[in-house]
């Protein structure tokens, strides 16, 4: 199953997207794609969406998940993203937060803060815990996922390298974290270890590359994550990004004012963002 948010932000309703991407209005069942109802979505796949009604028009699509108590980001899991970022792949999961006030629509303007030269793209796929997991295993890692989606972990390297401290700050700016369209089921993504990933600005493919190439995967990273801290219905983990971002490039190349990024990941949907200048 696929469930998608619509609505003016902070006020979206939930819904169920058809094969052909319609959306189906699901207020009818449940609240909002949040908190426990992460933990019952099977119960959702005996509805029939053609009884829901049809959203009409072309509204807002919200992030597909609501009330994220924790977005954690996992840095350099890609071998060659770590090389061309001149770093070595970490014996052990690099961890960082990305806070929660940066989660946006998928589709939303991308904030370029003020005085940032160096704001830059990342095409990750993230996933959403829909079970509380506190020392979970590697082998029921699985049970605790309520479904993949396609994250851009925006970053602005100057204050996640230049300036001093970890890199939450550079991470965590207003609109820097774009999720959605859609919160897939793990039985509809399938195989998730072999996932095509894309990103283009301005009609140019940056990022070609696919989840096969992680360093560590989908069920160890939650199986890891949960020995130190509790996840929780509705946290977010973005699993890192392939090589062809701007920093690795020659000369670093960086998002501007009227930038349009796209990126995609198989099954998982697609995204649009126009870069603006924060107020």
């Amino acid at each position: 199953m696929k469930f998608a948010r619509y609505g003016a932000r902070g006020a979206e309703k939930p819904a169920l997207v058809e094969d052909d991407g319609t959306l189906r209005d699901l207020s009818a069942h449940v609240v909002d794609i949040a908190g426990d109802v992460l933990t019952r979505l099977d119960a959702l796949k005996g509805i029939d969406p053609k009884t829901l009604p049809k959203v009409e028009g072309n509204p807002r699509l919200g992030p597909c998940v609501g009330r994220t108590g924790k977005f954690i980001c996992i840095g350099l899991n890609y071998a060659d993203h770590a090389a061309e970022s001149g770093l070595e792949v970490p014996p052990e999961p690099v961890i960082f937060a990305k806070y929660t006030s940066a989660i946006c629509g998928p589709n939303d303007p991308i904030l370029i803060p003020r005085g940032s030269e160096k704001t830059d793209w990342e095409v990750e796929l993230g996933f959403v815990i829909g079970k509380k997991a506190k020392y979970v295993s590697e082998a029921e890692a699985m049970h605790h996922v309520a479904g993949f989606c396609l994250i851009n972990d925006v970053s602005e390297r100057a204050y996640q390298i230049e300036r001093q401290g970890q890199w939450s700050k550079g991470k965590s700016s207003d609109n820097f974290g774009p999720t959605g369209p859609w919160l897939v089921t793990p039985d509809e993504v399938g195989d998730f270890d072999n996932l095509h990933m894309w990103l283009d600005v301005n009609g140019k493919r940056m990022q070609d590359g696919s989840s096969a190439t992680m360093v560590y995967r989908v069920p160890f990273l939650l199986s890891y994550l949960s020995q130190f801290f509790t996840l929780e219905p509705g946290d977010i983990i973005s699993t890192g990004t392939p090589p062809g971002v701007g920093l690795g490039m020659t000369p670093p190349t960086y998002l501007k004012a009227g930038d349009v990024v796209t990126l995609g990941i198989e099954k998982l949907g697609e995204q649009r963002q126009v870069c603006e200048n924060d107020a």
